[in-house]
C-alpha cells in the first residue's frame, strides 16, 4: 500500500459482502471474488471464491452473525481498509451474544467492476469458547 489513506463511506458492494457472510447467500455479495482471490484469515489462506465461500460456510453457518461496519478508508490506489464489529451467538444458544471487533484489508484488480487480489482479515480478540 502506497500513499495516504482517506475516509470514505463503506462501498454498496463491500456491503453487499458483508451481508453475503452474515446470510451465507454469496452471489451478488460475492461477485467481486474470482478463483484467483486469495484470503487470508487469521493464519488461513484460502484461495479461490468457491473455497473462501466453504470456509465462510464452515464458520458462520453454526452462528447469528451481524458485522457492522465502523469505518472505511480508502488509499485511491487499489486499497480498502474496513473496521468493523461482529454480534455472534450460536444458533443454540442465541441469547449468548458475543462481540468481536475485525479489520478487512481489500487490495484490489481494479475498481470497475470491482475485483478483489486479495483479502487479508484479522478478528477479534474474543472468547472463542462461547461461539465455537
Amino acid at each position: 500500500m502506497t500513499g495516504t489513506a482517506h475516509a470514505t463511506a463503506a462501498p454498496d458492494w463491500v456491503l453487499r459482502f458483508m451481508d453475503a457472510i452474515d446470510t451465507l447467500e454469496f452471489d451478488e455479495g460475492f461477485a467481486p471474488l474470482t478463483e484467483d482471490t486469495d484470503m487470508f484469515f487469521g493464519t488461513a489462506h484460502i484461495h479461490g471464491v468457491e473455497a473462501i465461500k466453504a470456509f465462510f460456510v464452515k464458520i458462520d453457518e453454526p452462528l447469528n452473525i451481524t458485522h457492522e461496519v465502523l469505518e472505511c478508508w480508502t488509499t485511491g490506489d487499489g486499497v480498502l481498509l474496513l473496521r468493523g464489529e461482529a454480534a455472534m451467538a450460536k444458533k443454540t444458544a442465541p441469547e449468548q451474544v458475543v462481540r468481536a471487533p475485525f479489520m478487512h484489508i481489500f487490495y484490489l484488480d481494479r475498481t470497475e467492476p470491482v475485483r478483489v487480489r486479495t483479502l487479508r482479515v484479522t478478528a477479534g480478540p474474543l472468547q472463542t469458547d462461547s461461539v465455537m
